[in-house]
């Protein structure tokens, strides 16, 4: 346990405020200890999908359970257990290296497998609720681990339990993948077909795929080891059929597409852009110029300011389209 850690080489935005503690886990039997009632936890991963605005009491606890496994396999499924330390992208390596097929579009998105079913990661027209058999996580008051089924998880948009009834409760520890060895390739989203195509792809194959979403992401998103960042800072918002039909009158180019009866999805991005914002700096923060969904730290920037950032791009939205934007990084 250390006292009055700097977070910055923790955090991807590169925001510089101390720990009050801070340790790292390697192994669950050090759980029972950091159990104690009345001691304020925080779980740390990657830190790729938070903004600290300010120091951080209490314990920072920062995830380094290892370990890649099968599980089991059949003739037509592998059963992949991941612990919650591991960087996501090797967990996608590693399947696609077996050539396994189901996470290959979710390659090269940060953070480490514990965050992914928090967060439902997803990304070209996968999420990784359609891969998760279970997720095992430490109850602090029960002090114990727990195994969720995926229908428990109740996964949703970028959603799941782990946001709600069970925010700050748990520490996944573990989540099983179960990855076909029979792949149904999803080409359809995005710009993936076309960058197969630059890369001389005529039959596709996890590899191949996994290497277009690499080069797409690239093109896109700034590296946080250059730029401070937490990749897209907001959900694409979900909207009524019929608010959608009467802002296309006045914006006939808006992009959508449909998630339900009733109901489309709009791209943030495109509603941040048409606003003003893509390329916005003011001293160190700063809204990306390729990719307005990414708020960006150029250098010393401090949490808060961009967090005001963020409001004003909210109402701004709000403002222009009626659309209330939420936000997809967490707080602390």
């Amino acid at each position: 346990m250390q006292q009055n850690v700097s977070l910055k080489p923790y955090n991807t935005f590169g925001i510089d405020v101390d720990a009050e503690y801070f340790t790292a886990l390697h192994n669950i039997s050090q759980l029972p200890a950091l159990s104690a009632a009345g001691i304020t936890r925080h779980v740390l991963g990657g830190g790729s999908n938070i903004l600290l605005t300010g120091p951080v009491k209490g314990i920072v606890i920062h995830n380094q359970l290892k370990g890649i496994t099968v599980e089991k396999e059949d003739i037509d499924y592998m059963w992949l257990r991941a612990q919650s330390g591991e960087l996501w992208h090797d967990v996608v390596m590693y399947a696609i290296e077996a050539g396994l097929g189901g996470i290959e579009n979710l390659a090269l998105i940060p953070g480490t497998v514990g965050a992914a079913p928090i967060q439902n990661i997803g990304a070209y027209g996968v999420e990784v609720k359609d891969t998760i058999e279970t997720v095992d996580a430490w109850l602090w008051d029960e002090q114990k681990v727990q195994t969720f089924t995926n229908t428990e998880c109740c996964f949703g948009y970028r959603d799941s339990v782990f946001k709600h009834s069970l925010k700050d409760k748990t520490l996944i520890t573990a989540v099983v993948f179960k990855l076909s060895k029979h792949p149904v390739y999803n080409t359809s989203y995005g710009a993936i077909s076309d960058e197969l195509a630059s890369l001389g792809v005529t039959e596709p194959t996890v590899k191949a795929i996994a290497h277009a979403v690499m080069n797409i992401r690239r093109s896109k998103l700034p590296d946080p080891k250059v730029i401070g960042n937490a990749g897209s800072f907001f959900k694409n918002p979900t909207i009524p059929t019929t608010q959608y039909e009467t802002l296309l009158v006045h914006h006939p180019d808006m992009p959508h597409y449909a998630v339900s009866p009733g109901q489309v999805k709009v791209p943030a991005g495109w509603l941040i852009e048409r606003c003003g914002w893509k390329g916005y700096k003011k001293g160190f923060i700063g809204v990306h110029a390729r990719q307005a969904l990414v708020l960006v730290n150029y250098g010393n920037a401090r949490g808060v300011d961009i967090w005001q950032l963020s409001g004003e791009i909210v109402a701004s939205v709000h403002e222009r389209f009626g659309i209330e934007l939420e936000r997809e990084v967490g707080v602390w």
